[in-house]
């Protein structure tokens, strides 16, 4: 697949395509199909390389105390996974696995090494999004620390409707109570108790497994003390 032809202008390849010195890369892509539920990274696996997905969406996770998965960060079309790995290490600290059928681009730790000798302006752009993981990272600690369960549920969902959006009042990403408690840092019994206590305050809906939020701002201003629109 082109990079010319894709529309994810967010992307960090996409957005430098163009430079010159980029069109030699080009060529050195692979593009990868996964299925629903298909890892791609497995924790603890050699490192190689970077991927951007293209089509898709997935969940990259790392294991905690005692074997628990916890759910770093959800991925939709245009964003980078791998790069943790890239540059530091020689295996991967994250596992990734696709949420639907999910199309990615990936490039080897040689050939990403040798386009950001190369090509300057992707080289900052690489780094600003270092800067912007940070942050986010950070301020996902600082969260853990401070809020209540409850707060915890919110947040998440409050995230997963931010990056994913809503279509016909339900989250265009449905997850299992398990993977909502994976990310927010609680157990799947008390991920339960939270959203059984917002559907009966009509804050939010569930239709077979899916979840939607019925009055955005109330849950945004129940969790604003702790500036919950840092971690996009």
């Amino acid at each position: 697949m082109d990079c010319s032809t894709c529309h994810n202008e967010h992307c960090i390849i996409k957005r430098n395509s163009r430079h010159e010195g980029m069109k030699t890369f080009m060529d050195q892509k692979n593009t990868l199909q996964c299925k629903k539920g298909q890892s791609f990274i497995i924790e603890g696996a050699p490192v190689h390389g970077l991927y951007f997905i293209r089509e898709g969406k997935v969940k990259v996770a790392k294991t905690g105390l005692n074997g628990k998965e916890q759910i770093v960060r959800f991925t939709t079309k245009g964003e980078t996974i791998g790069h943790r790995g890239f540059g530091v290490g020689q295996f991967y600290q994250i596992s990734a696995v696709a949420l639907e059928d999910t199309t990615l681009c990936n490039f080897s730790t040689e050939a990403m090494t040798a386009m950001l000798h190369q090509v300057p302006a992707l080289t900052y752009d690489l780094m600003t999004f270092y800067a912007e993981e940070l942050n986010r990272s950070e301020t996902k600690v600082k969260k853990f620390a401070q809020m209540t369960v409850r707060e915890k549920v919110i947040d998440a969902l409050l995230y997963i409707n931010r990056k994913f959006g809503q279509s016909r009042e339900l989250l265009n990403l449905q997850l299992s109570r398990k993977e909502i408690s994976d990310f927010a840092g609680t157990t799947d019994e008390q991920v339960t108790r939270v959203l059984s206590a917002l559907k009966k305050e009509g804050l939010i809906i569930t239709k077979n497994k899916k979840i939607g939020i019925t009055n955005v701002d109330l849950l945004r201003k129940e969790i604003s003390v702790h500036n919950y629109f840092l971690d996009s």
